[in-house]
């Protein structure tokens, strides 16, 4: 990953920013990512959308570091260069629902270097519950992971992403499987921590209903950058409509 300052020059309003330059991945001869540009500034939430096979997978593998690419993804904070460090959320992950870890017990496996076999002492049960305080999800503490709802899980999967603090947070499809309601609460919290924290929140979504209301900027990919703008620009426009086939031009 080469990090290096962008921000120079007036370029960036903001005092930190990700910027990726000219990102290229290829499978063999082909080219999956073509010349990809993306800038965000911390504090904004962004949505990465565009059709099946588009790239989205690919391109924040790029951005984890799971997949080689060509150009630079730079984070820059204060004016200065920074070791980028990201908080990810996967996609809807399943467990058995009979199986007996609890939340606290996946949260001493994922943070302590203890066995999760011994017994939680009490700084460790703190360390959780406050971890659970930033999504509002202390009572899930003692929960099996089994046994928690979508919208449970999804609490769940964010907390541990944000342990530690990073500088971007990477949701893949949060929004799949959760009802309206569990939706609106996600985007509440996603909201309210970007404002707490100060920190770039970049999400994948095929369910566009809640861009217009909680999102800065929309991407829209399909193998390029197709279009970047507000959710209202993005979504009724020409290459929305071309993108995802539907007739009679803008929508």
């Amino acid at each position: 990953m080469v990090i290096h300052n962008h921000c120079r020059g007036g370029d960036c309003n903001h005092a930190c920013c990700l910027k990726i330059e000219d990102l290229t991945v290829k499978f063999g001869s082909e080219i999956v990512l073509d010349h990809v540009g993306l800038h965000m500034h911390c504090g904004q939430i962004a949505a990465l959308i565009g059709p099946n096979g588009a790239g989205k997978s690919t391109l924040i593998r790029a951005i984890l570091g799971q997949q080689p690419y060509e150009g630079s993804i730079a984070f820059s904070a204060d004016g200065k260069s920074q070791q980028l460090r990201i908080g990810y959320v996967p996609q809807s992950p399943t467990f058995d629902r009979g199986d007996p870890v609890s939340v606290l017990d996946l949260f001493r496996c994922c943070v302590s270097k203890k066995p999760a076999f011994l017994p939680a002492g009490k700084a460790m049960r703190e360390k959780v519950l406050a971890s659970l305080a930033t999504v509002h999800g202390e009572g899930l503490i003692d929960k099996r992971i089994g046994a928690l709802s979508g919208g449970e899980l999804q609490r769940v999967l964010l907390a541990l992403a944000l342990e530690p603090m990073p500088h971007i947070l990477i949701l893949d499809e949060p929004l799949s499987g959760v009802d309206v309601e569990g939706m609106e609460l996600l985007m509440e919290m996603l909201d309210e921590i970007r404002k707490k924290f100060d920190l770039s929140i970049l999400m994948t979504t095929h369910d566009f209903s809640m861009l217009e209301r909680y999102v800065d900027k929309v991407v829209l990919l399909q193998k390029k950058v197709l279009r970047t703008g507000t959710p209202l620009d993005v979504l009724s426009s020409q290459e929305f409509a071309q993108a995802f086939h539907m007739g009679g031009g803008a929508v």
